[in-house]
């Protein structure tokens, strides 16, 4: 994606394409896998942590990314998918590797509807599935 589709992007959500927002989107889109903050700042040199942070909760916001809780303390940041629409019905699981830490996105296995009681409105889900991904699962046959 280029970057005026980003801006395109960006606008769509109704946020302002400023030069970090873009430099920010960019990596996010880059990277084939959700990344914590930490990852993000070790790309992007030329932006300090608060700056990439105050992006990224802009971004969350306006629901151009989603966060990810797999349980280490550190939240993950995707790219939602479709630019235009973004709630829990349209969200995906993620697989956690408790060998090597790496999350992966389960794009064709969606997250089941939940019934809330009257009153209640999803606005978020978080479905992470924890185990051992295929590339750590033939290492550990392998070893003796």
């Amino acid at each position: 994606m280029n970057e005026l589709s980003i801006e395109q992007r960006l606008e769509k959500k109704g946020i302002r394409p400023t030069a970090n927002r873009i430099t920010v989107m960019r990596e996010l889109m880059r990277q084939t896998r959700p990344v914590n903050l930490s990852h993000l700042e070790e790309c992007l040199i030329t932006l300090d942590k608060s700056s990439i942070f105050r992006v990224l909760s802009l971004f969350a916001d306006h629901g151009v990314v989603h966060t990810i809780d797999d349980g280490s303390g550190s939240v993950k940041y995707e790219v939602c998918g479709d630019a235009e629409s973004h709630n829990p019905t349209d969200m995906h699981i993620h697989f956690s590797c408790q060998e090597c830490g790496e999350i992966s996105c389960m794009e064709s296995v969606k997250i089941p509807p939940v019934d809330m009681p009257e009153g209640y409105e999803a606005v978020s889900v978080n479905y992470m599935v924890k185990g051992v991904c295929p590339k750590c699962g033939e290492r550990k046959k392998l070893r003796p």
